[in-house]
């Protein structure tokens, strides 16, 4: 059971996609299982962190943007891949600190994730993008 999920952004930023993640377990699995989430690209990642509090995204994109500034900062003058972008390399640096595939569990056709659980694509780029998370459940 293989699926896309087509995530469009405008930004840096996690976005939620856990219904249409949800959605799809609902309708094609009604047992036990493992789904996982693969993320196809090389400067965004997948997350699992809290839904409730809309400052959790806020601070988790604070950290990142000053763990890893833009090659426009003289921190980063090391950099040498620019050709795609100020922001393309430290997003990869961002995706390689980050995972871009997670597994979560099914029990009785439902994601066994927690109360305040949301899976989020966490998009590193500074411009929009169309992105896609293949989901596999097994």
């Amino acid at each position: 059971m293989t699926t896309l999920f087509e995530i469009s952004t405008s930004g840096p930023g996690l976005y939620d996609f856990t219904r249409k993640v949800m959605n799809y377990v609902d309708e094609n699995c009604d047992g036990s299982g493992l789904l996982t989430l693969f993320v196809r690209h090389t400067s965004c990642s997948l997350l699992i962190s809290e839904n409730a509090d809309p400052d959790v995204r806020t601070d988790m994109n604070e950290f990142f943007r000053r763990l890893v500034p833009g090659t426009n900062d003289p921190a980063m003058d090391w950099v040498r891949h620019t050709c795609e972008g100020p922001d393309d390399m430290p997003a990869h640096i961002k995706a390689a600190l980050t995972p871009v595939s997670i597994n979560i569990p099914i029990m009785d056709g439902k994601l066994m994730l927690g109360t305040w659980q949301g899976i989020y694509l966490f998009e590193h780029r500074d411009r929009p993008h169309h992105r896609t998370v293949a989901g596999h459940i097994s």
